[in-house]
């Protein structure tokens, strides 16, 4: 969805990124790419980024995407895995790559370059699992195949907490509110997640 208005884009296997508004059954704009593209809008809503063939992130405007990439990004090929989605952080610094294998990527959005490859999570059976930051684009949090939430520090890139959310199967969808600190987690039965509060 878009953050600003009814809008929305897709990615599909047919190697087609859609523009879509909620008002309408027909799609309102249509890009062919030369692979399967993962999609999101940033923050604002003015541009969007694919993923195409888990192997480089092209940036567009949203009013002009018919001219074309204003950048583009390529990364690393990874053969042991395929990138499942891509999420920009609230402040529109950084874009979070999930794959279906055992690490995420996080990089500058401004640069393309990788700040930080996060792994040490289960994910044997190649599982689409859903990535997210905190709303305050401070921390990343992945679910994993045993159950477990797995928290890095998106700065420094270590590793904080893995919480237990006592889920019986991987955790495939993991969404944080946009202004509050709270987050739903779910595989077959879902988790919601309120912080503590110290003293």
């Amino acid at each position: 969805m878009s953050p600003v208005d009814d809008t929305f884009i897709s990615g599909s296997l047919d190697k087609t990124i859609r523009l879509w508004d909620l008002r309408s059954p027909n799609c309102q704009g249509l890009m062919h790419l030369q692979g399967k593209p993962v999609c999101s809008f940033d923050p604002e809503g003015l541009i969007f980024a694919a993923g195409v063939n888990s192997e480089m992130v092209k940036l567009y405007d949203l009013r002009s995407f018919d001219k074309g990439p204003f950048a583009t990004f390529k990364m690393q090929y990874d053969r042991t895995c395929e990138w499942t989605g891509l999420k920009f952080s609230n402040d529109g610094k950084l874009i979070l790559i999930s794959t279906n294998g055992s690490f995420i990527r996080l990089i500058d959005a401004f640069k393309g370059v990788v700040m930080h490859t996060f792994g040490g999570y289960a994910n044997s059976k190649a599982v689409t699992l859903e990535a997210s930051f905190t709303p305050d684009s401070q921390f990343i949090m992945i679910g994993s195949e045993d159950g477990k939430i797995h928290v890095w520090n998106g700065e420094s890139g270590i590793k904080v907490a893995v919480l237990d959310g006592k889920h019986t199967g991987p955790i495939t969808c993991l969404q944080f509110n946009p202004k509050f600190m709270t987050f739903a987690s779910a595989c077959s039965n879902m988790a919601f997640w309120l912080p503590t509060i110290d003293d």
